[in-house]
């Protein structure tokens, strides 16, 4: 096989055509085994084989930097720099599934959070400029579904301001972000897909009119010269050249000899240049190809041959807002939900079904969808923003300032909240309840249950003057989990027996991490520590009966999939101290760190985040209290 003689790029500079189509049809069939065995990104990869084997042909990296937008498409890029052992993809120790600089002098960017590279190739070029590296160059891959972000748009803005700055842009356009794409952008894209270029019209014209007595020269010169307008009429790529870019393409993005010498071209001009290449998503695959709804842009597990997953899914967290969703829009015709590229992935693909003239996907622009979801609600709607937890960070001012600030009855709805696990560290959704913390007005629910989560989804759009978030962990969602009593307006999951006067522990469980709470009362009930459990429902903010009730107990400890810093554990703290409880407290939570790509459960087990870990350091909590030390430790907690 070709593809185990690859050590790093350069081994491709000997292959000839014929082998660098052999090597891409061996790179296809290897990711469709290795992937269909580990699930991770299968589409976008399948999509850019050829386009990356020329990138790595034409530039020299790591002296070049070769980045990638969103990086979920750098599987092809991890073969062709040295790494081949995808047997442990996205799991503890093996392959991350985006660029990662712990693995590879190749990868620069680590993000995986789309929109972003072209800032990262404006400064990096810059760099390059003022340190007079002169034989560097920057080439940036972007996808179109990227395009629609407003970063990508900034940072164009300032790469157009440099004509002479060296800046190869690659536009990976294969007409999808998850889904197909949205939007103006997406539309010009494809009028450039299916128009005859510029060029070609250009060149034949040139031909007839060379053969053309006395008029023909001049005529054709007359024709050069107005070539803006003329371009714009037969190829409109005017767009990226009123910005001051270059434009090279359409290029087939499947022929690596097209591709080279494209980007050869673009590597020489001198400045900033959008070479425009149009790819397949989940190409030589035909399970892929036939998926209408994001071309296996994700998978799990899978049975190879016919692209069916292995096993059957259980229902998700996800699966029940979805449904919940479809229900609340046959009740309700105010209700409208809005997306950010990610239709399916949010679970808003029923609605949209349903409902398709009240489903608003705004594209990669979690920003501005915030900001018209708070127009939506002025105008006299509920709207509903369904997104992952982590890329809500990115509309934190719009939240505070348009949707805050105005009052506006917004719903939030957060999807893989906490410790996500296989997508690594910029997808655990870990932030959100200490960002929103510090958001007047806002109120933000963390369901148990499955239950929970339809009866507080169903509060929140009731909510009309202030936003509301409800966030929810990623994947199977857990057995329901019943109250035995209400306080205020937290259940209460767990009471002590009725003897005990005054309670050791009160616990108060956020979220999905109910089941492991009872699990810590139940281990703290073997010790002899007597525990309230109460599951606030609302976090944010935190219900006024709280204090009354932590003050009848002797320790009180929270239990969070959260960062610790500024969480629900602080909030709780701080109404205690406004309050004038003076109880200690204990907050549980993800420690303010990077988390790398592993399980959930072993993440949580790293991070100390499970019943014995926690009940053995309640013991120890509680022994002090009682006068007992360091050299007097409590019964050991299995």
């Amino acid at each position: 096989m070709l593809l185990t003689r690859i050590k790093g790029p350069r081994d491709l500079d000997r292959l000839s055509q014929e082998e660098l189509e052999q090597l891409a049809a061996e790179i296809r069939s290897f990711l469709v085994d290795a992937v269909s065995k580990t699930g991770g990104h299968l589409g976008p990869n399948l999509g850019v084989v050829e386009l990356t084997i020329a990138l790595h042909r034409v530039f020299d990296s790591p002296k070049d930097k070769v980045l990638f937008d969103t990086g979920h498409q750098a599987y092809v890029h991890k073969l062709l720099t040295g790494r081949q052992d995808f047997g442990g993809l996205r799991t503890k120790g093996g392959l991350s599934g985006y660029p990662s600089r712990a693995e590879s002098e190749h990868d620069v960017i680590e993000n995986s959070h789309a929109s972003t590279v072209l800032g990262w190739a404006d400064g990096l070029a810059k760099a390059n400029e003022v340190l007079g590296r002169d034989d560097h160059h920057v080439a940036a891959v972007i996808g179109d579904g990227a395009l629609t972000g407003g970063m990508a748009w900034e940072a164009l803005n300032n790469i157009a301001a440099a004509k002479d700055r060296p800046l190869v842009i690659v536009v990976n356009d294969n007409e999808r972000s998850y889904g197909p794409t949205i939007g103006g952008l997406a539309n010009h894209l494809a009028t450039l897909r299916t128009t005859d270029g510029y060029e070609r019209f250009l060149a034949r014209g040139k031909d007839l009119l060379e053969r053309t007595p006395v008029v023909g020269k001049p005529l054709y010169e007359t024709l050069h010269g107005a070539k803006k307008g003329l371009k714009d009429f037969i190829a409109p790529q005017g767009m990226f050249e009123d910005l001051g870019l270059k434009y090279v393409g359409p290029i087939d993005g499947h022929d690596i000899e097209a591709l080279e010498s494209a980007l050869q071209r673009a590597k020489r001009f001198g400045g900033p240049v959008i070479v425009h290449c149009l790819t397949q998503k989940g190409r030589g695959y035909q399970p892929a190809v036939q998926d209408e709804a994001d071309r296996f842009h994700a998978v799990g597990v899978i049975h190879p041959d016919t692209g069916l997953p292995v096993k059957t899914a259980a229902a998700s967290w996800t699966s029940v807002f979805a449904d919940e969703m479809v229900k609340l829009g046959r009740e309700r015709a105010d209700i409208v939900a809005i997306t950010a590229a990610m239709l399916q992935p949010v679970g808003l693909k029923k609605f949209a079904d349903a409902f398709p003239e009240r489903i608003f996907d705004v594209g990669i622009a979690e920003q501005h969808g915030a900001t018209s979801a708070a127009g939506l609600a002025t105008g006299g709607v509920h709207p509903v923003f369904a997104v992952y937890a982590t890329f809500l960070n990115r509309a934190f001012d719009q939240v505070l300032m348009d949707v805050a600030l105005h009052k506006c009855g917004v719903t939030f709805v957060l999807d893989r909240a906490g410790v996500t696990g296989d997508d690594g560290a910029s997808h655990n959704g870990m932030w959100d309840m200490s960002i929103l913390q510090v958001v007047p007005g806002l109120r933000l629910a963390a369901p148990r249950d499955a239950e929970q989560l339809r009866a507080q989804l169903r509060e929140a759009v009731e909510v009309k003057d202030a936003p509301t978030v409800v966030r929810y962990s990623k994947g199977v969602v857990g057995p329901a989990v019943p109250a035995v009593g209400r306080i205020g307006g937290m259940d209460v999951l767990r009471t002590p027996a009725p003897e005990v006067t005054r309670p050791d522990v009160l616990l108060v469980s956020v979220g999905a991490l109910a089941p492991m709470c009872l699990e810590i009362a139940d281990l703290l009930d073997k010790q002899g520590i007597s525990t309230t459990v109460v599951d606030p429902r609302w976090v944010k903010p935190v219900d006024e009966a709280l204090a009354p009730l932590a003050e009848q107990h002797r320790v009180v400890v929270t239990v969070e999939d959260n960062g610790r810093t500024g969480g629900v554990g602080a909030a709780v703290s701080q109404a205690l101290r406004d309050a004038g409880v003076d109880v200690p407290l204990r907050d549980f939570g993800i420690p303010q760190r990077f988390l790398d790509h592993a399980l959930r459960k072993e993440i949580l087990a790293e991070i100390g985040l499970t019943a014995p870990d926690i009940a053995r350091q309640v013991t120890g909590l509680v022994a002090k209290l009682d006068g007992r030390y360091d050299n007097e430790p409590a019964a050991t907690v299995d």
